[in-house]
C-alpha cells in the first residue's frame, strides 16, 4: 500500500486528495478556504487546457481534409488542359501536308481563270459594247471646256497604282522574313517549312505572303475597274469637253450655233470635229464615274492600310507616316487633274473615289 500511494495521489487533483483525506480519517494540512479555491481554479484550467488542445487537433484534421480535397480538385481542373496539351503537341508534331508543283500550277491557273473572267469582261465591254447615247442641250455650259491633254498620263497611272503596289508589298514582305529580331516568335511559330514545293525547291513563306497579298491586290482592282466600267457605259455622261472635242452637226445640217437649236434636247448627231475616230467618239461618252480617281483611290488606300498593318518596324515609323501621305496625295492629286483637265465633272470624280475607297475597304478586310 505504501508503494502504490504516491501514484494515487499524482493521479488525483488537489481537491480530491483533500477529500479523500478527510474520508480516510487523516488530518489534512492546512485545510483553509483559499487552498480548496486555488485547487478548483487549478484543476478547471487543465479542463481548459485540454479541450483547448482537442480543438488545436480538430482544426488541424479538418484543414488537412480541406487540403487533400483541394488537391483533388486541383488534379481534376488540371486534366483537361494536360490532354489538351497532349494532343496540341501531337497535332503540333503531325506530319505536314507537302504540296508539290502540280498542287502549285493548279493554285495559280485557278486565280488566273477567275481573273481572266473578269479581264475578258472589260474586254468585252472596250471593244463590243457601246454606251448609252445620251443626248445634250445647246445651252449647256458644262460641257463647253476646252480639250486638254491629261496632266497625269494612262503609263503614270499604271505605273504609281499597279507596279509601285505589287513592288512594295515585295519589299516590305522580304523585310519581314530577314528581320528575326523583331518578328522571331512568329516564324518560331510557324512550322520549319512552307510545305510547298517547285521544282524539288521549298518557297519561302515570305514568297507565299506576296502572293496572296498581291493576288488580292489585284482581284480587287479587276472587280473595281469592272464596276467603273458598268457604270460608264450604263449612264453614257458626256466629258465637259464634248463641244471642243465633237462639234456635233444635227441631220438638218444646223449646229447649236443656229437658234432653232437653242433650247432643244439633240439626242441624233454627228461629230464633225477633224481626227474623230470612232474610238474617240466612244471615249467622249465615258464620264461617269471617274476611272482614273477609282483607280487611283483604290491602288493608294489598299497600300496605306497594307503599311499601316504590316510595316511595324519602330524605327521607321515615320519614314511609314511620309510613305503613306504621299499615297493619298498622289490619289488626291489623280481626282484633282481629272477635273482641271476637263476630263470629268467634279461628281464624276467623287462617285470614282467612292467606288475605290470602298473596294480598297472590302478587301483589306
Amino acid at each position: 500500500m505504501s508503494s502504490l500511494r504516491p501514484a494515487s495521489v499524482c493521479d488525483t487533483t488537489p481537491l480530491q486528495r483533500f477529500e479523500s483525506q478527510s474520508s480516510s480519517g487523516e488530518e489534512p494540512s492546512s485545510p483553509t478556504a483559499a487552498s480548496i479555491i486555488a485547487a478548483t481554479q487549478q484543476h478547471q484550467q487543465q479542463q481548459q487546457q485540454q479541450h483547448h488542445h482537442q480543438q488545436q487537433q480538430q482544426q488541424q484534421h479538418h484543414h488537412n481534409n480541406n487540403n487533400n480535397i483541394g488537391n483533388n480538385v486541383k488534379v481534376d481542373l488540371q486534366l483537361p488542359p494536360f490532354v489538351g496539351g497532349v494532343v496540341a503537341t501531337q497535332a503540333s508534331v503531325a506530319p505536314q501536308r507537302n504540296r508539290g508543283t502540280a498542287h502549285i500550277f493548279g493554285r495559280i491557273l485557278i486565280d488566273l481563270s477567275l481573273l481572266s473572267c473578269v479581264g475578258l469582261t472589260m474586254l468585252g465591254f472596250s471593244l463590243w459594247l457601246e454606251p448609252y447615247k445620251r443626248g445634250f442641250f445647246c445651252s449647256d455650259l458644262s460641257l463647253k471646256h476646252p480639250y486638254k491633254e491629261s496632266t497625269i498620263r494612262s503609263w503614270m497611272l499604271y505605273l504609281m497604282c499597279a507596279a509601285l503596289p505589287v513592288s512594295m508589298i515585295l519589299l516590305v514582305e522580304f523585310y519581314r522574313a530577314q528581320d528575326k529580331h523583331k518578328y522571331q516568335a512568329n516564324y518560331h511559330c510557324q512550322r520549319e517549312g512552307s510545305g510547298y514545293y517547285m521544282c524539288h525547291m521549298e518557297l519561302p513563306h515570305w514568297l507565299l505572303e506576296c502572293y496572296r497579298k498581291i493576288g488580292a491586290f489585284v482581284f480587287g482592282l479587276g472587280l473595281q475597274q469592272l464596276t467603273t466600267d458598268i457604270a460608264k457605259y450604263a449612264i453614257g455622261r458626256l466629258r465637259p469637253h464634248f463641244f471642243d472635242l465633237c462639234q456635233p452637226v444635227l441631220p438638218d445640217g444646223t449646229s447649236c450655233s443656229d437658234a432653232i437649236n437653242a433650247n432643244r434636247y439633240i439626242e441624233n448627231f454627228t461629230c464633225t470635229a477633224l481626227n474623230m475616230s470612232a474610238k474617240r467618239l466612244k471615249d467622249v461618252q465615258l464620264s461617269f464615274p471617274s476611272g482614273h480617281a477609282s483607280f487611283a483611290c483604290y491602288s493608294m488606300v489598299y497600300l496605306v492600310i497594307y503599311l499601316q498593318r504590316r510595316m511595324h518596324w519602330s524605327r521607321h515609323r515615320m519614314l511609314r507616316h511620309l510613305l503613306q501621305f504621299l499615297l493619298l496625295m498622289f490619289a488626291w492629286y489623280t481626282a484633282l487633274t481629272r477635273i482641271s483637265d476637263y476630263k470629268h465633272h467634279w461628281s464624276d470624280v467623287v462617285a470614282g473615289s467612292a467606288i475605290g475607297l470602298t473596294y480598297a475597304l472590302v478587301v483589306v478586310s
